[in-house]
């Protein structure tokens, strides 16, 4: 169960993208601190890369589309059924082609709280307040 009660986004697309991606920026570190150009082309290449693999894992159905998903296709493990229409708000949709507009996007859940309604004590004559605090008191 997850400790938010939102979706994070965390997709096979999105985590493996950003693994390639890491390993590329790492690689332009090195080529920075060594003024290396074949380390920062490299380094560069695998960026590119990175960003190809995320985009082919997304229209595979490995990412997710903007928005909120259902509960249900919360876990990374779960693929978008909606990929293969494409998403209506994806750029990387709208480049491979897809259109999108049927993707199913759940409606905003509205929750209604209505206050309790006021407790009134009930109303006694003055002599009958005394009564019952001479009853309860003579008990003891």
């Amino acid at each position: 169960m997850s400790a938010h009660p939102y979706d994070h986004g965390h997709t096979v697309a999105g985590w493996t993208g950003c693994g390639i991606a890491l390993a590329g920026t790492a690689l332009l570190g090195a080529g920075v601190c060594t003024v290396s150009g074949p380390l920062l082309a490299a380094g560069a290449a695998v960026d590119v890369l990175a960003l190809l693999v995320t985009w082919v894992l997304h229209l595979a159905g490995w990412g997710k589309p903007s928005g909120p998903r259902p509960r249900e296709e919360w876990s990374w493990r779960v693929r978008d059924s909606g990929a293969r229409s494409g998403h209506a708000e994806c750029l990387g949709c709208r480049w491979a082609g897809r259109r999108g507009g049927t993707a199913e996007v759940p409606a905003p859940v509205t929750v209604t709280v209505t206050a309790p309604a006021p407790v009134t004590a009930p109303v006694t004559a003055p002599g009958e307040r005394a009564a019952e605090a001479d009853a309860v008191g003579a008990g003891g």
